[in-house]
């Protein structure tokens, strides 16, 4: 019960701050510019499509030209959103614990009936379900108008939006970690090295995918994965954006990662999905020990 107070206490403190109000009217700035971007490109190439005379493989390459344009739309949307939503989920969990301990604000906290375990919850909870609403709200807000504008069908939308909380959900559990551990400067200057370092391991699995294969970079983007598997849950969840049309036969991938250095056209494995489950819990409960032993 205290935990969701300590949650209710956040989520009150962000509005009053107007961390709220100031991701609201950028979220809505940059669903807009996708619309009228996306809404554009799309009836230009529609229109250069039904002015083409030529008939049979002529057209089918045509819609496959616009079915691909239209993915890579989508796609690119959702990885400003993903990054988007990174960059809020590490700034908000560096700084929920190490400024409250620097001003002394946190001794008054912990004054009252409130053990460290449930003041973190607290924090990770708010933390947690506003990114959660803002992945939701913004990730199904693009899909919404591909789908308005061009018809566009995903592969799995549910898969993509939870693999997409998943990976807000792992940055907030290590900066978090890191605010337990780390002054509120120092925690931030690593915490987007590590995010910069996850995803140069993405493009490092990606350029080891370009026949000839290299398994030693693949093997390396494989440990940097693991380090910090945000950037491979993305590319998990760019997976399922495809349509199942795209990647049975599509002129734009030939069924390779080329063309496509951000996103994936293969699954999340199995076991970097298990590790990416337990990455969160791993990193809070080291939190709650960490915070336990610090000194205030």
């Amino acid at each position: 019960m205290n935990a969701l107070v300590v949650a209710r206490w956040t989520v009150l403190e962000a509005r009053r701050r107007r961390l709220l109000l100031a991701g609201a009217i950028l979220s809505v700035a940059f669903v807009a510019l996708f619309a009228v971007g996306f809404f554009l490109l799309y009836q230009d190439q529609q229109r250069a499509l039904a002015e083409n005379p030529a008939v049979g493989a002529g057209v089918l390459a045509a819609r496959e030209e616009l079915l691909a344009i239209s993915t890579i739309l989508v796609v690119l949307g959702l990885y400003g959103v993903q990054f988007l939503a990174a960059l809020l989920g590490l700034f908000l969990g560096v700084a929920s614990v190490s400024p409250e301990i620097d001003s002394g604000a946190l001794h008054a906290v912990l004054a009252r009936p409130l053990s460290r375990l449930e003041y973190l919850l607290g924090r990770f909870l708010a933390l947690a379900g506003l990114l959660t609403a803002y992945v939701v709200v913004m990730s199904g807000s693009l899909l919404l108008i591909a789908r308005v504008v061009a018809g566009y069908q995903p592969g799995d939308v549910t898969r993509v939006v939870g693999l997409m909380v998943l990976q807000v959900l792992i940055l907030l559990a290590v900066s978090l970690l890191g605010s337990t551990v780390l002054p509120t400067l120092a925690n931030g200057v690593v915490m987007l090295v590590l995010f910069g370092l996850a995803w140069l391991g993405g493009i490092i699995a990606f350029v080891a995918t370009i026949p000839p294969g290299n398994e030693l970079m693949a093997n390396l983007g494989t440990a940097v994965s693991l380090l910090l598997p945000a950037d491979a849950v993305w590319r998990g969840a760019s997976y399922h954006v495809l349509p199942p049309s795209f990647l049975v036969a599509s002129s734009f991938t030939n069924g390779d990662n080329v063309g496509i250095p951000f996103a994936s056209t293969q699954p999340l494995a199995p076991a970097m999905l298990a590790w990416a489950l337990a990455y969160p819990v791993a990193c809070l409960s080291l939190a709650v020990a960490a915070f336990r032993r610090r000194d205030l």
